[in-house]
C-alpha cells in the first residue's frame, strides 16, 4: 500500500472516527445528565400516565419538556428514536483505525524490540486476543456476585486494569500499548450497548407489545453499563490523543502514567455525575488533582550533569549533532521521508539543515534522549552513545 493511500485511509478514519464519537459521547453525557436532573412530575395526570420524572430545559432559541416513563407509555409512539449506531460506527471506525496504523503497520507502531522481539502476526494476534478478552472478562465480572456491589467491582476492575497497564508496556511500544488498552476501553463500552442496554431496550418494547411486564434484570444491567461507559469515556478519550505525547507512553513509567491519567478521567466524571444529582463533594477533584500534580513532578525531565563536572565530556558541535540526526531520524523527517509507511514528515518537521536541528533543539532531546520514543520503535538503530551525545549537545546549547 503506497504512503499516499495510507495517510488517505488515516485521514478519513480518524475524521470519521472523531464524528461519530463526538455523537456518541455527546449522547450519552446528556442521557446521564438529563436522567440525574428529573425532578417528579407536577401533573397528576403524568403520575397516573405512568411518568416518573420530568425536566424543563431551554436551548436554540426554544424550550423543551423531557419525560421519564417508568415502563413505558399506555400507547407505543409510532416514532421512537434509537441510540446505537453512533456507538456502532464510533467502534468500527476505531478499530480501522487500530488495524491500519497498529496492526498493518505493526513493526513501525506497534512492535519495539527493546521491549519485546515479536513477529508482527504474533503482536497482532497478542492484540486481538486482549481486546476480545477483556470484553469477555468485564462483562462475565458484571453478571458474577461481584458484579452486584459497585464498590467491590470498582476495586477489581481498577487492579486488572493496572495489571494489563503494565503487561502491555511490557509487549508493545508504549504508544501501541496505550492504544490497545484503549481498544478494549472502547469495545467494552460498545459491547455494553450492543450486548445489553440495546437488547434490554428492544425486550422492554416486545413485552409491551405483548402486555407483559418486561424483566427488570435488563433495566438494572442497562443502567449500570450506562453508567461504567461514563466512567470509561474521559480515559479512552486521553488514549486517543495520546500518541501526540510521547512524554507519557515513552516514559519508562509508561504503564503507570497510563493508570493514574485513566484514575483522574473516572474522579472527573465521578465528581460531574454526583454534581448532576444535587450538591457534590470536590473529594474527587481535588484527588485528581494530587494525582495529575504527581505525575507532572514524575514525568519532568532530569536535569543533565553540568559540562563543567563530567572530565570525560568534550564538546558536542551542532555539526555533530546534525550528522546523528540525519543518520536517525531524517528517514522520516524529510522532505520526501525514505521511510516506507511515511508520505510526509510527522507533524512537518524536517531535517535536512543544520539550522532546523538548532531549531527544533527541545523538541530532539525530548523525545530521543528524555523519553527515548524516538525514532519510534528504534527502525534506525540509535544507539546509547548517540543519545548520550544529543543529550551533551543540548545541555551545551542551554548553556
Amino acid at each position: 500500500m503506497s504512503a499516499y493511500l495510507l495517510d488517505w485511509l488515516n485521514l478519513l478514519g480518524r475524521w470519521v472516527h472523531m464524528i461519530t464519537g463526538i455523537a456518541w459521547i455527546g449522547a450519552s453525557f446528556y442521557f446521564i445528565w438529563l436522567d440525574n436532573h428529573l425532578e417528579a412530575p407536577k401533573a397528576s395526570e403524568d403520575t397516573d400516565k405512568g411518568v416518573s420524572g420530568e425536566l424543563w430545559s431551554v436551548h436554540g432559541g426554544g424550550m423543551y419538556h423531557a419525560q421519564k416513563y417508568q415502563l413505558a407509555p399506555a400507547v407505543l409512539p409510532d416514532t421512537l428514536h434509537w441510540f446505537k449506531w453512533e456507538a456502532y460506527t464510533t467502534w468500527i471506525s476505531g478499530m480501522f483505525m487500530l488495524a491500519l496504523m497498529y496492526w498493518y503497520g505493526a513493526e513501525i507502531y506497534l512492535i519495539d524490540p527493546r521491549v519485546a522481539e515479536l513477529s508482527k502476526p504474533v503482536a497482532i494476534l497478542i492484540g486481538a486476543a486482549v481486546i476480545a478478552l477483556g470484553w469477555i472478562a468485564y462483562d462475565w465480572l458484571c453478571k458474577s456476585d461481584v458484579g452486584k456491589n459497585e464498590r467491590n467491582m470498582s476495586l477489581i476492575m481498577f487492579v486488572v486494569l493496572s495489571v494489563l497497564a503494565f503487561v502491555l508496556c511490557q509487549i508493545f511500544s508504549g504508544r501501541g500499548a496505550y492504544m490497545h488498552f484503549g481498544a478494549m476501553l472502547g469495545t467494552i463500552m460498545v459491547g455494553n450497548v450492543f450486548f445489553v442496554i440495546i437488547p434490554g431496550q428492544k425486550d422492554l418494547l416486545k413485552a409491551k407489545n405483548e402486555g407483559r411486564l418486561p424483566d427488570p434484570i435488563h433495566g438494572i444491567r442497562g443502567k449500570q453499563r450506562s453508567v461504567h461507559n461514563t466512567y470509561f469515556t474521559l480515559p479512552v478519550l486521553f488514549v486517543m490523543i495520546s500518541n501526540h505525547y510521547a512524554m507519557t507512553y515513552g516514559h519508562e513509567l509508561n504503564w503507570l502514567i497510563l493508570i493514574a491519567i485513566t484514575m483522574i478521567g473516572a474522579l472527573i466524571r465521578v465528581y460531574f455525575v454526583a454534581r448532576h444529582k444535587g450538591k457534590a463533594s470536590l473529594i474527587p477533584i481535588f484527588a485528581a488533582a494530587a494525582i495529575l500534580v504527581a505525575i507532572i513532578a514524575l514525568m519532568a525531565p532530569k536535569a543533565a550533569a553540568p559540562l563543567s563536572t563530567n572530565d570525560n565530556a568534550k564538546p558536542v558541535s551542532l555539526a555533530a549533532a546534525h550528522e546523528i540526526v540525519m543518520a536517525r531520524c531524517s528517514s522520516c523527517h524529510a522532505i520526501e521521508p525514505t521511510q516506507p509507511g511515511f508520505a510526509a514528515a510527522p507533524n512537518g518537521i524536517v531535517f535536512e539543515t543544520e539550522e532546523d536541528t538548532l531549531r527544533h533543539a527541545a523538541a530532539i532531546h525530548l523525545q530521543t534522549v528524555v523519553t527515548k520514543a524516538m525514532p519510534i520503535g528504534n527502525l534506525t538503530g540509535i544507539t546509547d552513545k548517540e543519545r548520550q551525545q544529543l543529550d551533551q549537545w543540548y545541555s551545551q546549547a542551554k548553556q
